[in-house]
């Protein structure tokens, strides 16, 4: 096992009605931002719940981030925030929300001239402005994490940003929020989880027999509950054990003492940008020519995982490997996610060299947990997930 360090300050309340507790986890002299999506929060109740919740604080609100948060919609975000000298935000959404008001919180006490920057050059945020967050979409884990992926369409590019100072103060996880989530978005929050893990896990043997049965752990609970929560998602103990499990996929514990893959993520991030194919579901297109690329090295893991997450027990080391990867692929389409980047576009050729041209010029030019994935080998996988 590889040496860490671990430390994660959000706190969770986790649970029925906690959005009440709203009133005594924000300072009451704070000047607070409440930041939203679509405006999905005012028809299933949550948006009357946070708001109540906040009737003893000074709020203002900023509604309209989208599924990809938006650079140019941030902006006019971060105007309100350093115009109204906003001293607490909170993000009420899923991890596009969440993600944005992590920018904003690393925005809001940026120095430099452009705030891009903090994407483009790789910045580290050490200390942000302090926000809480209300779960509306299990899926990306970003309600107990620090990091973030921003999108920014003028240029087609998706970067990624973080550091010890975006972790939330603390998050609300309701598992009754997940009843009014369409399916398409039941099955992207599962991909996203059952992606996460696989990323931490699917890698090689490194001694750290806990980190490796955590991580099934959480695979094994999303397999279980898939069904159950598309079939009915106003389930409450599915629903539950769906929004932790998501949210444990990527707090970074499961990380910790293991190498760490995020290839898939990145090549991911790249079609998103290029096409606005939801992020899930780019996972789902790149996973299997991912793994099946890169057999040798993982084959073991791979093994390991058909083994104790899908009960295979029969065949070589080899055999049982491949059927991991199979076994993964029919667990995304499972979700009626399609898994084939041709199916989601007729614009494909020539795909591959443009995402290899992209990680190159992002410096994204050692990828996986060896730090060898070169973008010609980007260019292999993808070409392979047509």
């Amino acid at each position: 096992m590889k040496n860490f360090e671990f430390a994660n300050p959000t706190k969770i309340l986790f649970g029925k009605d906690q959005i009440q507790k709203l009133s005594t986890e924000i300072p009451q002299d704070a000047k607070v931002l409440m930041l939203y999506g679509g405006g999905s929060i005012k028809k299933n109740g949550i948006y009357e719940k946070v708001t109540k919740a906040l009737s003893g604080h000074e709020v203002l609100e900023f509604g309209g981030i989208p599924a990809n948060p938006e650079y140019d919609i941030l902006m006019k975000a971060l105007k309100i925030i350093k115009d109204e000298q906003i001293t607490f935000m909170l993000a009420v959404g899923g991890g596009s929300v969440i993600d944005g008001v992590k920018f904003l919180s690393s925005a809001a006490l940026y120095e430099g001239d452009e705030p891009w920057d903090i994407l483009a050059k790789r910045i580290r945020t050490f200390k942000g402005l302090p926000f809480g967050t209300v779960l509306t979409l299990p899926a990306t884990g970003s309600e107990m994490n620090s990091g973030s992926v921003i999108t920014r369409a003028e240029t087609k590019e998706k970067l990624a940003m973080g550091g010890p100072g975006l972790f939330p103060v603390f998050s609300v996880l309701d598992p009754t929020v997940v009843t009014s989530i369409p399916e398409r978005q039941l099955a992207n929050g599962l991909a996203d989880a059952f992606t996460h893990v696989l990323e931490q896990y699917m890698t090689y043997p490194a001694g750290a027999m806990l980190q490796d049965r955590l991580a099934e752990s959480i695979l094994q609970t999303l397999i279980e509950v898939a069904p159950q929560i598309m079939k009915n998602p106003a389930d409450y103990q599915a629903a539950a054990n769906f929004m932790w499990s998501c949210t444990m996929a990527l707090n970074g514990l499961i990380q910790k003492g293991v190498p760490t893959d995020w290839a898939i993520h990145m090549m991911g991030h790249e079609l998103t940008a290029l096409y606005g194919i939801d992020h899930a579901r780019t996972l789902a297109i790149i996973a299997e020519s991912h793994y099946t690329y890169n057999f040798e090295s993982k084959k073991e893991k791979l093994a390991q995982y058909a083994e104790r997450v899908w009960r295979v027990t029969d065949g070589s080391l080899e055999e049982k490997a491949k059927a991991g990867i199979a076994q993964t692929t029919a667990f995304y389409q499972s979700l009626g996610i399609k898994t084939k980047l041709s199916e989601y576009t007729d614009q494909y050729p020539g795909t591959a060299a443009e995402v290899a041209r992209r990680l190159k010029e992002h410096g994204m030019t050692g990828l996986g947990e060896h730090g060898t994935l070169a973008p010609t080998d980007a260019e292999k996988i993808v070409e392979m997930a047509y």
